[in-house]
């Protein structure tokens, strides 16, 4: 079972945007395209979320797993 670091969430309005980070390098995302498609699932590599969403999930993270999460993205 794949071991979890933390979850964020870059919501906007009324629509679902989540991260979860795992230790294995692999990031699952939750999200709604709009109200009635919702909690879509898509698993990233890194280099796939844009510097715009990196920069959101950097100011969005806890700060004691900012160091690890902006490492796995590759965050300058």
């Amino acid at each position: 079972m794949k071991k979890e670091i933390c979850t964020i969430s870059v919501s906007s309005n009324s629509l679902g945007d989540e991260y979860t980070f795992y230790e294995d390098h692999t990031i699952k995302r939750v999200y709604d395209n709009h109200s009635l498609n919702s909690n879509k699932t898509e698993w990233l590599e890194p280099h796939q979320i844009s510097k715009q969403n990196k920069d959101k999930l950097i100011r969005a993270c806890p700060e004691e797993f900012k160091e690890q999460i902006m490492h796995l993205l590759d965050y300058p």
